[in-house]
């Protein structure tokens, strides 16, 4: 058995936002995107939780191979230790095109806690991208999460808003229910050059008593021959 205190059940896998499958940077709500073959990215991001005092960490490599993408997910938590490791793959199978108002993609990845060892956990996702307006996007999730302690199931589903203030610069707010938690988080975005970007976000999420938890994220792009 783990020797996590019963209140950190639930908190550890929500501060972390570690599910393998997720590969929309660190914000709960993926979009509908995938990367062309062709196309790698890494994913940095690290981040505090205030009441729980846990921080979190994960470095995420990725890469278009043909229709898919394909990566490896590894997420650090300190205050409650564990060592989260596993492969992701995500497909867009409608609307894969640059200028599609309307995308889908469906995703499916598993981790280990090479910490603590136990069951695999894991998470199947559906989500869909609206472009709205042009500088108005809309993404919505659907899925299931299966912890790594224990491997119990739980629901998981989510609203996203972006709004592009300028080219380089969008606003991102969402609204999430994963792990019997909801969860709201506003922050940015900020494409610093072609291949790199910056976020940002402020989430509350619905622990006993509420929690604030602070992240901030790198994302670096390498194109070895696709195009976007």
């Amino acid at each position: 058995m783990n020797p996590w205190p019963a209140r950190f059940g639930v908190a550890v896998p929500m501060l972390a936002v570690t599910m393998a499958a997720h590969a929309g940077g660190h914000f709960e709500v993926d979009d509908a995107g995938t990367l062309n073959a062709g196309e790698c990215q890494v994913e940095l991001w690290g981040g505090h939780g205030r009441k729980t005092d846990i921080n979190f960490y994960h470095a995420g490599p990725s890469c278009g191979v043909g229709v898919v993408e394909l990566g490896l997910n590894w997420d650090i938590t300190r205050g409650v230790r564990t060592n989260l490791l596993g492969p992701q793959a995500k497909w867009t199978f409608f609307g894969r095109e640059p200028d599609s108002v309307v995308s889908a993609a469906v995703s499916a990845g598993a981790q280990y806690d090479v910490h603590h060892g136990g069951q695999w956990g894991g998470q199947g996702l559906l989500a869909l991208s609206w472009q709205a307006l042009a500088p108005l996007q809309v993404n919505a999730n659907l899925g299931v999460d299966w912890a790594t302690e224990g491997g119990d199931r739980y629901s998981r589903g989510g609203l996203q808003v972006q709004w592009a203030v300028r080219p380089d610069f969008t606003l991102i707010a969402e609204r999430n229910h994963s792990f019997s938690q909801w969860g709201t988080r506003v922050g940015f975005s900020w494409q610093v050059s072609t291949q790199t970007s910056i976020d940002f976000s402020i989430a509350h999420l619905g622990l006993a008593g509420g929690e604030w938890v602070y992240t901030v994220g790198l994302n670096q792009a390498f194109d070895f021959g696709g195009k976007r």
